[in-house]
């Protein structure tokens, strides 16, 4: 398919650069019975008793780092954990760089160039393992989509992480379980919906422009990701007793499709899921989808469009800009239904 198919015009004032106070009190478009203007906080009474909610609870670490190669500075966003010490990273600026530099972010802090392929460069740091994880704590920054255009600063290490995550490995976060609190995930028990956790570990790059003029000619990006078995098992018991599968965010969508057998049942699983959804895609796993808004062009905005249909999103993209409604990774939120689904 043509990618220009999913272009559509965004100014930039409805690129929110701040989430909603409280994270529930952003707006819903809900798309799953017609359009209706609502909040994210009426997610309880949109669902039904039964149905299921599938989160994913990846962390994201503070992946961006500003070191120094002698005396020139180098900036790297960390995108792919490979073993032990090594990692795969975007560098600014990357040209220069060669194996066997040396990039010191703090005393006693560095890592050693492996290789570099253009932008990409691998590295092995050193040290590894919690270790490994206290030093990006301590001299990282949370690595915010390049179009909020800021840097990142003490509120984004809360902001940009969701209330319930917990394994620790993305660099970007899962922005739909932005929204969520535990006022509201309480709300979601009370009403008889069940929830139960994946895990995606989400990389820059979902954020990597598409590039090519046909989608066939795209390719995407790999992710870590884990179904477990019991996780299956309760998908799985919803679905057999007449429940919907929710999933929330395009991570969930991706990660239940690649598990979904031919009867929409799923299996657990452990690995890389590199699964590109776009409009002809026959979806098995999921019913509904709770997103936010996406760019233009992007393989999240074809996602969409493949589970709802291209014609619809494009007019509701179009109902929320001329409402107001906040876009991208702080931005508000729809809920989708799959076309064909009840």
């Amino acid at each position: 398919m043509r990618v220009d198919a999913f272009d559509f015009d965004l100014p930039r004032e409805a690129i929110a650069t701040r989430p909603a106070r409280p994270r529930d009190s952003a707006r819903l478009l809900d798309l799953t019975a017609g359009l209706a203007h609502r909040g994210v906080a009426d997610l309880p009474a949109l669902l039904r008793p039964g149905d299921m909610m599938v989160f994913n609870d990846t962390r994201v670490i503070p992946a961006r780092l500003a070191g120094t190669r002698g005396e020139a500075g180098v900036e790297l966003t960390l995108h792919r954990r490979r073993q032990g010490a090594r990692w795969l990273a975007f560098a600014k600026p990357a040209r220069r760089l060669r194996p066997g530099d040396v990039i010191r972010f703090a005393e006693g802090f560095s890592a050693t160039v492996e290789g570099r392929d253009g932008p990409e460069v691998s590295l092995v740091f050193d040290r590894q393992g919690a270790a490994l994880n206290e030093a990006l704590r301590s001299h990282g920054a949370m690595p915010l989509p390049p179009y909020m255009r800021r840097a990142a600063d003490e509120r984004d290490r809360d902001d940009y992480q969701t209330v319930y995550a917990r394994k620790a490995g993305a660099v970007a976060a899962p922005t739909a379980g932005l929204h969520f609190t535990e006022r509201l995930l309480r709300a979601i028990d009370a009403a008889g919906i069940g929830r139960c956790f994946v895990t995606l570990h989400v990389g820059a790059g979902t954020f990597l422009p598409v590039t090519v003029e046909d989608t066939a000619d795209h390719p995407m990006h790999a992710e870590t990701c884990a179904l477990a078995p019991d996780v299956a098992a309760a998908i799985n018991g919803c679905r057999a007793a007449g429940g919907r599968i929710v999933a929330v965010g395009t991570t969930v969508v991706r990660l239940l499709e690649n598990a979904a057998r031919p009867d929409g049942t799923v299996e657990a699983f452990s690995g890389e899921v590199d699964l590109f959804i776009e409009p002809g895609y026959r979806f098995r796993a999921v019913d509904l989808m709770l997103t936010n808004f996406h760019l233009p062009r992007s393989t999240l905005f074809m996602l969409v469009c493949a589970f709802a249909g291209t014609g619809r999103m494009k007019a509701a993209y179009a109902e929320a800009l001329a409402a107001g409604y906040r876009f991208y990774s702080y931005g508000d939120a729809c809920l989708l239904a799959r076309e064909g689904a009840a």
